[in-house]
């Protein structure tokens, strides 16, 4: 198994959460207005879970640029609100030279160490066999 060099993210500000609704079009107030997230129990607003795995997925193109996606999935652990500082932390399995396509994990940890994020991805071996 191949550790993937850590990847840190600035804090998640309200504001980010405010373009992304935006951006994705959903509006749920849970993720943009911190009394109705309250209200629900939350104490603040929470981060979209799609935001989430976008950052994910970014990561993953930051590892292989060249290489082709082919599966990617995700389990979302653990609420996530502004503020917090995050780090994407990667795996990939040890290659296998007649293998086709290679397949990694990731996760999304908190400054705590709390699992924001869990998901698996497969990609197509690239022009260098890695």
């Amino acid at each position: 198994m191949k550790e993937l060099p850590s990847i840190i993210k600035p804090p998640i500000e309200h504001i980010d959460l405010v373009k992304y609704a935006g951006a994705s079009g959903d509006f749920n107030k849970i993720h943009t207005v911190s009394h109705i997230a309250n209200e629900k129990g939350y104490p603040d607003v929470i981060v979209h879970g799609m935001f989430l795995m976008g950052w994910a997925s970014q990561a993953i193109e930051e590892w292989f640029p060249k290489r082709r996606l082919h599966r990617f999935g995700v389990r979302f652990m653990a609420p996530t609100y502004p503020g917090e500082t995050l780090v994407i932390k990667g795996k990939l399995l040890e290659p296998n030279a007649e293998a086709v396509i290679d397949i990694g994990s990731l996760e999304i940890v908190d400054s705590k160490g709390e699992i924001k994020l869990k998901g698996s991805f497969e990609l197509s071996k690239g022009e260098d066999g890695i």
